[in-house]
């Protein structure tokens, strides 16, 4: 199985075992301090979703009680914002870092996650959103006829999901 640098410095996983290990940290940090606050939905749990390797670099979102994020390991200073190049375009994240991860670039998707009602929708949500980043950027395809109704990519990655009718 071919391995996926995790980052500089850090041991080399698969993207999935990134993914899992990103997770493993979220669900602690979620027990030990975001369990109490107001904005922790009980209804979600912490999970990986769709870890994958894109240009050399393991890429997929991460769900929480609290936030939906796109993750991927980075280099940078905490903070500062970065432009990653996906399929879909290029997107602003942010990097931060993360105890017993490093140095991650994360790109908000939902927070709080009041609007959905159980962890089944919070998937479908990931899921939506992480085959509309690696769909390739309608500027870089050829034109083809659009069905009746589509869900529009880039509304949905920034939280205002809209139908559009052809």
């Amino acid at each position: 199985m071919n391995a996926i640098a995790a980052g500089q410095g850090r041991h080399e996983l698969t993207p999935a075992a990134w993914g899992e290990r990103l997770a493993d940290v979220y669900r602690e940090i979620g027990d030990r301090t975001m369990r109490e606050l107001p904005i922790y939905h009980d209804a979600l749990t912490v999970e990986a979703i769709g870890f994958t390797a894109i240009d050399g670099r393991a890429i997929g979102i991460i769900v929480t009680p609290w936030f939906m994020n796109v993750m991927t390991p980075a280099d940078g200073d905490v903070g500062s914002a970065v432009e990653i190049a996906l399929p879909a375009g290029p997107f602003e994240f942010t990097i931060g870092d993360i105890a017993g991860v490093g140095r991650i670039a994360s790109c908000s998707l939902f927070s709080p996650m009041s609007e959905f009602e159980d962890m089944a929708a919070a998937r479908v949500a990931a899921n939506a959103a992480l085959a509309a980043l690696m769909a390739p950027s309608e500027e870089t395809t050829p034109t083809r006829a659009e069905p009746a109704s589509r869900i529009d990519r880039r509304a949905f990655l920034r939280g205002t999901l809209s139908e559009s009718r052809a």
